[in-house]
């Protein structure tokens, strides 16, 4: 039987490390690190993911602005708006929650966004950074994939690692953090011919393509370490990742479930950054 890698337990661990690392740099500075995050719109998803964020700013001690825009919200404004946060000495990271409405130019937004305050770390200044294995932050979900690694007990160098997708936003930057790691690292996708072929050669699989119990038992080597970043939904309304779980489980050495794998690590991962903008701003 696998072990299951308890995010939702990791997760709390470190927030209580940043609670406490928060608490000691407000004594020692006079101030909180603050987040502002911008919500465009009425996404449903968008608006659990903000309130989730908001909860996690109380939880730890910091300080938190939300802007909640209207649907209709003009380039020009949602810009000027983050121009004022990037000149905010109390705002040490922004968010601008994605997707934003289809007549907003999400690259323009990233973009104008002061990189020493890209917690989201989307910008090209930081994505370079991380190129080069020089970062200040890191992209929350592939950071909070690799603390589960290390917390529990993983050894990335040297091993085969392959990832499944090839996103801006995760499956990108999570083959350079692996390949930082000493990883020999396989990045998959949609056109790789003969997927089972290389993903039964991992000995460390992360998967994130958002296709509902894709990676089934027989992609798998035995004893590899599986890695599900799928957050989707059944038609019976019940949460699934991008692995078949109870296909998969028994041939795993270790396995994060969906819910309570990845995904309470990503806004763990934002805290963090958070943080180390502040330091940096200190």
């Amino acid at each position: 039987m696998a072990t299951i890698i308890d995010g939702k337990r990791i997760s709390q661990e470190i927030r209580e490390e940043i609670k406490a690392e928060t608490a000691a740099f407000a004594q020692e500075n006079g101030y909180l690190p603050g987040l502002a995050v911008i919500i465009v719109g009425e996404n449903p998803a968008s608006q659990v993911y903000v309130r989730n964020k908001k909860k996690a700013c109380e939880e730890v001690g910091f300080y938190s602005r939300v802007y909640e825009l209207p649907e209709d919200t003009k380039q020009e404004d949602l810009n000027a708006l983050v121009d004022q946060l990037n000149a905010d000495e109390q705002i040490h990271g922004i968010l601008v929650q994605l997707p934003l409405p289809k007549h907003l130019d999400e690259n323009e937004v990233l973009l104008r966004i002061d990189p020493g305050k890209d917690v989201d770390a989307f910008h090209p200044y930081n994505v370079g950074k991380i190129m080069i294995g020089d970062y200040s932050f890191l992209p929350c979900t592939p950071a909070g994939v690799m603390a589960l690694l290390e917390r529990t007990g993983v050894d990335i160098a040297g091993k085969k690692c392959v990832v499944i997708g090839r996103s801006n936003i995760v499956g990108k930057p999570m083959a350079m953090l692996l390949l930082h790691a000493n990883g020999t690292v396989t990045l998959c996708h949609s056109r790789t011919k003969d997927l089972a072929a290389e993903t039964r050669q991992a000995d460390i699989l992360v998967v994130a393509i958002g296709k509902a119990d894709f990676v089934t038992a027989d992609m798998v080597k035995e004893g590899a370490v599986v890695i599900d970043v799928g957050m989707n939904r059944r038609a019976d309304g019940k949460l699934t990742g991008d692995v078949d779980f109870a296909s998969v489980e028994p041939v795993a050495s270790a396995i994060t479930p969906v819910p309570g794998g990845v995904g309470p690590m990503t806004i763990t991962m934002l805290l963090k950054n958070t943080l180390t903008a502040a330091r940096m701003k200190n």
